[in-house]
């Protein structure tokens, strides 16, 4: 709120009715309490709080579903407990890996290769992951796998945009499809080019979303467009589980592959990604500084002060108009400001003198109407007006002192005129 002092004047102006300046009681202090303190920081401090905390919740929620997604180990919903314990009764042993170096040292002959997120890896490690599957003549099944890995993985084979999981009849004559029946699958949706032998089974809106393609020998790659029928919550519907322990344990032992992102091999050099340091870090912490800035910014403008209109508040302390002349002269000293001086001085002579020379008073700072009237009513006078009323500033203190008796001497003239 700006305020202004009753019966104060501007430099130049009129002086008031003296009054005493009372002084302010011994022993008071200006210091904030701590009360006082925390009662204007407390809506901030909760603010960030509240932040705080949602951050970490939704850290913890994202990483603890994150780190159980088709997870052998995982008894999370969309973990992958079920099925291994499963595999297990059956005698199929289980080897995790989530790394490349562990997947492919695991690869031998009679293994079946699970690769859990195959869109995840670089070319240079889906080549090795390649030579690794073709030189094991075993199975390699790749869970929606897309556009990035098929040219690798699958030669041959396109993908067409991803459906819903929904409950699809196998439509084909693949033995392990059509002894499970129905089954949860969509996601991705694949094409094989003319030409290709392939088994191709549950199809959504004509196009299937498992894939069986022969390789040499023993081998083949499945193709599977959703992980959904390896997921805890989905394997005891439908034909779910049949289909899994067929498509995983037709060999004896399996290796289950999840691409992580602390794997070494995964850090030669891309094409594409060579010196982004964005894409090294984890989309997690980019989200939470978008979160952070925005609460920052909502915050500022809910704290922000709206000025209001300008108001006249009557203080409980009146001052000598010699004192806050004498006041403000010494600030605009201090600040060396002759210019703003000059201005405020000629600004007041001007507004006293266009009532005594027939000026109105919204003309009064007009020289084309202020001189010539000036003139007309001192004919003789010696000073130049156009220089004393809209001059340029002073050069020093003197001038500055001269200027101010001149501006005085030309209203007593114009006065007794």
């Amino acid at each position: 709120m700006n305020s202004a002092t009753t019966g104060t004047p501007a430099p130049g102006g009129e002086p008031t009715a003296d009054a005493p300046t009372p002084t302010a009681p011994a022993g008071t202090s200006t210091a904030l309490s701590a009360h006082r303190i925390w009662a204007r920081v407390r809506g901030a401090a909760l603010v960030v709080a509240v932040v705080l905390i949602g951050g970490l919740v939704l850290a913890t929620v994202r990483s603890t579903n994150a780190h159980g997604a088709l997870d052998p180990r995982s008894t999370d919903p969309h973990g992958s407990r079920a099925v291994a314990e499963l595999l297990k009764e059956r005698g199929v042993t289980l080897t995790l890996a989530t790394t490349l170096d562990e997947a492919t040292a695991a690869t031998t002959s009679g293994t079946t290769l699970l690769v859990a997120a195959p869109d995840l890896l670089t070319d240079t490690q889906l080549s090795t992951l390649r030579t690794a599957a073709q030189a094991s003549a075993g199975r390699t099944v790749l869970l929606g796998a897309g556009t990035p890995s098929l040219d690798a993985l699958a030669p041959g084979v396109t993908s067409a945009p991803d459906t819903a999981v929904a409950n699809l009849s196998p439509a084909c004559t693949l033995p392990a499809a059509t002894r499970a029946g129905s089954v949860d699958l969509g996601g991705e949706r694949y094409e094989v080019a003319p030409g290709i032998t392939a088994d191709s089974c549950y199809p959504s809106d004509g196009l299937p979303t498992l894939v069986r393609l022969p390789g040499p020998g023993t081998s083949d790659t499945v193709l599977l467009g959703s992980p959904a029928i390896l997921h805890n919550a989905r394997l005891d519907q439908q034909g779910n589980a049949s289909l899994a322990l067929q498509l995983l344990g037709s060999r004896p032992h399996l290796v289950w592959y999840l691409p992580s992102l602390y794997d070494s091999s995964a850090d030669a050099p891309e094409d594409d990604t060579t010196g982004n340091f964005l894409a090294l870090i984890p989309s997690g912490w980019l989200w939470g500084t978008l979160q952070l800035a925005l609460a920052a910014l909502l915050a500022a403008v809910w704290r922000g002060r709206r000025l209001g209109p300008l108001v006249t508040e009557r203080l409980p302390v009146a001052l000598r108009a010699s004192e806050a002349t004498e006041g403000r002269a010494r600030l605009y000293r201090k600040a060396n400001a002759r210019d703003r001086a000059a201005s405020v001085l000629r600004t007041a002579s001007r507004t006293r003198l266009a009532p005594l020379l027939g000026v109105p008073s919204r003309d009064a700072h007009s020289p084309d109407l202020l001189l010539p009237a000036l003139s007309a009513r001192l004919p003789g006078t010696t000073a130049d007006p156009r220089d004393l009323l809209f001059g340029p500033a002073p050069a020093d203190d003197s001038a500055l002192v001269r200027l101010a008796d001149q501006l005085d001497a030309l209203e007593r003239e114009v006065r007794t005129s």
